[in-house]
């Protein structure tokens, strides 16, 4: 008699048929084979870096940070920003920058880094003398 009160199924054979059950259908990824996929999607993911874009506009003398777009090389984040930042004529010109090449002061720190430099008068126009011979100064 099998654990599952059958008389027909033999006891010897109930735990092949158990194991039988869990087997996953031929052709069906096995939950290993998913993860690892899953795993693989998220790295090529990753492997497209994060470029910040700058577009000079027509009425505009310089660029400006437009936003940030994920993309693998610098021509196809060009196309993508393009697409994406530029799509009503508004450019002239862009810029796609890896945002990893850019250094950037820390916003904790502004304090000190901005604070103007006291005693360099020299700095300031108003600390030379204009001479009396030179016209338009």
């Amino acid at each position: 008699m099998s654990p599952h009160g059958n008389p027909e199924v033999p006891a010897s054979s109930a735990g092949e048929l158990n194991s039988t059950a869990a087997k996953v259908p031929a052709g069906a990824p096995t939950p290993e084979a998913a993860s690892t996929e899953a795993t693989a999607a998220a790295k090529d993911r990753n492997a497209w870096g994060l470029w910040e874009v700058f577009v000079r506009s027509s009425r505009g003398l310089s660029h400006v940070h437009a936003g940030s777009l994920h993309a693998p090389d610098a021509a196809m984040a060009l196309r993508n920003a393009r697409d994406l930042y530029t799509r009503r004529n508004e450019g002239v010109s862009i810029w796609v920058v890896p945002a990893d090449a850019i250094a950037a002061s820390d916003p904790d720190s502004k304090g000190a880094f901005f604070e103007s430099p006291q005693g360099k008068d020299y700095r300031h126009a108003t600390y030379y003398t204009k001479s009396e011979g030179v016209k338009h100064l």
